[in-house]
């Protein structure tokens, strides 16, 4: 986890949020007092906790953005999860532990991307080694046996097949070795350095590399138990191979992938992944305020289960994850909701107390919108202009034009439902709907001025019900 002081945090979140300083500020402070943390002594850090925070407003004004945008600046494991897809166990459902386990898996990847950066360079060695061959093959014949140790082991012990049937499975009948001429050697070395300074980047090739294992996330234990006894089948097998055909330069990248991958230790991949999720993790429950209630009926019940589901990983339990063990006492919780209709103290008081930091995020204005469009890195007046500009077409947004689909997305988000900063999708995509639908044959320059988006969108702003669908 890099390490930045609340001051940094804030000022990196300025470069892609607009406004919600409070937020900003909350959230950069419980993220610099864990690394204040881990700077204590053992005993002491076992102490600390996290100060969950618990974001409380409107959608579409930078709560789940601000919780993203923290994760990649620090490069902690975060995942986002929605209160609503959960169930009370007994339920059919998503377990609430699962989210645990999503986290785990995300910092796993995290720890492996490291790991393989650390052995990069041997990786694309061998990979190049590797890819030479292919493209410069070599006379193949199956490697010799030792007559000697034939069924030695089984014979033994009295079963004489069984020699056999253990080379069929570890795939030994089918090992070849090459015959490298002098000729077949010095083409090699002329690829690899052809490979090397990229000369034939372009040019397809079929490799051979190990089929991908599927990834399943969100398993409960059970099914972790099951996949895992799966493997071990598998494991007795000879590896299975696929054909891929790529550009030298893909095939480049999948075989360093997948060398490097064979030269770090897994289960180091796996604890430290399990690590840095239990000190770093961050977990973002959106949607908090759709399982509060402040009645019991039918259905309510179910509700209130899944926050007693929650509570104790939040205050901290051991989950079992099928890399081992994972305790959430230190991961960094973050709660949101709209809470328009429940009211945080909806929520039962066990889980309140387990939220101590609260803040409430502000409604956007238009001044607001009008820096969402122009001000942060790659704002979305920006994204236009480089999609347009990829067909030629050179479009400049004229200021009146920027504060006029501004104040457009204001009144749709007062006489239809808040949809807060998403509105502006909408908003640019109407108005620039011609233009991206030609930009295809046309190459030109154009000016967005305050008249053409009064054209584009006056009349469905004006007529409520046609911007109910449309807008």
């Amino acid at each position: 986890m890099i390490e930045f002081t609340p001051k940094e945090i804030v000022a990196e979140l300025d470069k892609y949020i607009v406004g919600q300083n409070e937020a900003k500020r909350a959230i950069a402070v419980a993220v610099r007092n864990r690394q204040r943390r881990l700077k204590l002594d053992p005993i002491m850090q076992s102490e600390v906790k996290p100060k969950n925070l618990l974001m409380i407003g409107p959608t579409g004004v930078g709560k789940t953005e601000i919780a993203r945008r923290l994760a990649k600046i620090t490069h902690a494991p975060f995942i986002k999860v929605e209160a609503t897809k959960y169930t009370e166990v007994g339920y059919v459902g998503r377990d609430v532990e699962s989210m645990v386990r999503d986290l785990v898996e995300q910092a796993i990847r995290i720890v492996r991307k490291q790991m393989h950066e650390e052995v990069h360079d041997q990786a694309y060695e061998r990979a190049i080694n590797r890819l030479a061959k292919v493209l410069v093959p070599a006379k193949r014949k199956k490697k010799a046996k030792d007559p000697s140790k034939q069924g030695d082991q089984f014979n033994s012990l009295g079963f004489p097949g069984m020699q056999d049937l253990f080379k069929q499975l570890s795939g030994e009948e089918t090992t070849y070795v090459e015959e490298e001429t002098e000729e077949i050697a010095t083409n090699r070395r002329h690829i690899r350095q052809q490979l090397r300074e990229g000369l034939i980047d372009k040019h397809e090739v079929t490799i051979e590399i190990n089929e991908p294992k599927i990834q399943l996330n969100s398993m409960n234990p059970a099914m972790e138990q099951m996949m895992e006894m799966q493997d071990s089948i598998n494991a007795l097998k000879p590896k299975k191979m696929i054909e891929r055909t790529v550009t030298v330069k893909e095939a480049l990248e999948i075989l360093t992938e997948e060398e490097a991958d064979q030269l770090v230790n897994q289960e180091d991949i796996h604890q430290k992944g399990l690590h840095l999720a239990e000190e770093n993790g961050i977990i973002f429950i959106d949607e908090m305020d759709k399982i509060a209630s402040n009645n019991q009926n039918s259905g309510e019940v179910s509700r209130q289960g899944v926050q007693r589901d929650i509570l104790p990983i939040v205050e901290g339990s051991q989950i079992q994850t099928k890399y081992g063990i994972i305790s959430t006492d230190h991961i960094l919780f973050i709660g949101s909701g709209a809470f328009h209709v429940a009211k945080p103290s909806d929520l039962i008081p066990e889980l309140q107390g387990r939220f101590p930091i609260r803040v409430n995020l502000s409604d956007l204005s238009q001044k607001d919108f009008v820096r969402i469009l122009t001000e942060p890195e790659n704002a979305l007046l920006i994204q236009y202009q480089a999609l347009l500009a990829t067909e030629g077409v050179q479009a400049q947004f004229a200021e009146e034009a920027v504060e006029q689909m501004a104040y457009y997305a204001v009144t749709l988000n007062q006489n239809t439902d808040n949809i807060g900063a998403r509105r502006l999708h909408t908003i640019i995509e109407t108005v620039l709907e011609e233009l991206l639908f030609e930009a295809a044959n046309t190459p030109m320059e154009i000016e967005i001025t305050k008249k053409y988006v009064d054209e584009k969108l006056s009349d469905k702003v004006e007529n409520r019900d046609l911007s109910h669908y449309i807008l």
